[in-house]
């Protein structure tokens, strides 16, 4: 454990200081179509591990392990195809 004194600050009226992180910038969140499929076919595959768990089948519990790694690599695809944040299929081009 450390031998530090417990106040937060070392001296009064110190400047804060800059720790290079810019929290002026959006995050953005993911809400993205590629964002959502992803999140919905993964909870899907986690209600199969769940049931399938409790009834003690190991082959339906895999299955929705499989389902889980599947939504995984489909939102990594819908990303890739321009579905992700700021993807070039999501920009409104006006029409």
């Amino acid at each position: 454990m450390s031998k530090a004194p417990v106040s937060a600050s070392t001296s009064k009226g110190a400047a804060k200081e800059f720790h290079g992180v810019d929290h002026s910038q959006e995050l953005g969140h993911g809400n993205s179509p590629a964002a959502w499929t992803c999140v919905i076919v993964m909870l899907v595959g986690a209600l199969i591990c769940s049931i399938a768990f409790v009834i003690a089948n190991t082959p339906i519990f895999i299955g929705g392990a499989v389902v889980m790694v599947i939504g995984l690599i489909l939102g990594f695809v819908m990303r890739k195809a321009g579905y992700g944040v700021e993807g070039h299929k999501l920009k409104n081009t006006g029409h």
